[in-house]
């Protein structure tokens, strides 16, 4: 397999959306990426029993993408070997009336990851900046005060609402959250494709909705919502990574190998030490059990 520099991936300047690739060559048959992924995915698993013993630190993984870009699937990959106390899900839909209620962070905020484990946002915070970009009528809902027609919400809306959010992530990043971000990066071509083999096997008949091909209509204006958003957005304490995912195989991979090595840099992770008393009188311990 040929060998992959994770950085890149790491948006750390403006992009044109349109000229990143969505797909890249591994020089690895789809037998060869399973098994790299099943070794990475292993070693990930060890340094987050780790992390959980430190206790200091917790990590936040955002999946953004497009409609069938794979982030279900990915999670279930990348996380599949983790222990299952130590990794926490949440898949956010349509706000209910209850998270209306609240700024519209709230519900994210409140889902955050304790320390020691690792908390993964299935859609996320960027919902905020994205459908709601492409349907500004979803803002109305949010009885925000001095928003009270479409003619509101401009440009200097969509600004401050960016800023809000990383100021946001800064705030977890202080305070202990590693922050990944991760756009999986799909051509419209594969979109169509995935759609079509939801549709002709009954199996995953169940995953597909007429709204997607509504949403599907509005593929530059996502695009371009996109855009904005991680130029915004991708800083160096909470940096976005654009995914080539036309290949599930590829991508699942690639995100695993870049949160490895990304907190492998996190040396002061480790495992506390024994106390001096149970170090001292380990011997005795055994031998008290093995006696009963």
């Amino acid at each position: 397999m040929k060998d992959i520099n994770i950085d890149q991936f790491k948006v750390t300047q403006p992009i044109k959306i349109s000229e990143v690739n969505t797909s890249i060559s591994l020089d690895a048959d789809k037998k060869e990426k399973k098994k790299a992924l099943k070794k990475t995915r292993k070693k990930l698993a060890k340094w987050q029993d780790k992390l959980y013993a430190h206790g200091k630190y917790s990590v936040l993984v955002c999946l953004q993408g497009m409609d069938t870009s794979g982030k279900d699937s990915l999670i279930r990959e990348v996380f599949q070997g983790f222990n299952s106390r130590g990794v926490v899900v949440h898949s956010f839909k349509t706000p209910s009336k209850r998270e209306l209620r609240h700024n519209y962070l709230w519900r994210h905020y409140v889902a955050l990851p304790e320390r020691g484990k690792f908390g993964v946002f299935n859609r996320t915070q960027y919902e905020n900046v994205l459908v709601t970009r492409v349907h500004p009528e979803y803002i109305l809902g949010e009885n925000i005060p001095h928003i009270n027609s479409l003619e509101d919400i401009d440009e200097d809306f969509w600004e401050t609402r960016m800023n809000e959010i990383r100021d946001f992530e800064e705030g977890m990043v202080d305070n202990g959250t590693i922050v990944f971000k991760f756009f999986l990066h799909i051509s419209k071509e594969e979109q169509k494709y995935r759609l079509l083999r939801r549709l002709q096997r009954p199996e995953k008949n169940w995953k597909f909705s007429p709204s997607d091909l509504e949403e599907r209509k509005l593929w530059e204006e996502y695009q371009n919502c996109y855009e904005k958003a991680i130029n915004n957005t991708s800083t160096e304490k909470a940096p976005w990574y654009i995914i080539p995912s036309d290949d599930k195989k590829a991508a699942r991979y690639l995100v695993a190998k870049i949160l490895r090595e990304k907190l492998l840099e996190y040396e002061d992770v480790q495992e506390p030490s024994v106390s001096p008393e149970v170090e001292k009188n380990i011997d005795e311990y055994i031998a008290a059990l093995k006696e009963e």
